[in-house]
């Protein structure tokens, strides 16, 4: 891959949804308030450790991560919350549409590495969007 706008607008977007889920997690109210909760935890820490991931992919290739959150708020097509309190089917809708945004994106991107040859990074994304596919479809069953 040469072309690295993409892979910092990705980067971005695991920046900014770290700090979004951290206030989801934090601000979540009802029922399933435990649920939600442990659930929002494990999808952070997957994507602390898909940012980790993205950032280490483009150095191998000579390519510089973004790393100011200046940079990533402007770089990123996820938005913050100003919210401070989340029901529980809040929590999942906000989740399920960044979720779906960001299987978009790693498969454009998964895309492109296979256009480009690039098999490693094809690996690398194809595990992404496969781990949005399973997070999606516990969304879709929660909010039955």
């Amino acid at each position: 891959m040469k072309d690295f706008k993409k892979l910092n607008e990705y980067l971005s977007n695991l920046a900014v949804l770290n700090v979004k889920l951290h206030n989801l997690h934090w601000n979540v109210v009802g029922k399933q308030f435990v649920q939600i909760h442990e659930y929002t935890e494990s999808i952070y820490n997957d994507f602390f450790e898909k940012y980790d991931e993205v950032a280490e992919l483009m150095k191998i290739r000579d390519a510089k991560p973004l790393a100011k959150l200046s940079a990533y708020l402007e770089n990123a097509t996820i938005s913050e919350l100003d919210q401070d309190k989340f029901s529980t089917d809040e929590v999942l809708e906000i989740v399920k549409a960044d979720l779906t945004k960001m299987k978009e994106l790693a498969t454009e991107i998964r895309n492109a590495a296979d256009e480009a040859g690039d098999f490693e990074a094809v690996a690398v994304f194809e595990d992404h969007v496969a781990g949005y596919s399973k997070n999606l479809w516990f969304i879709k069953s929660m909010l039955l």
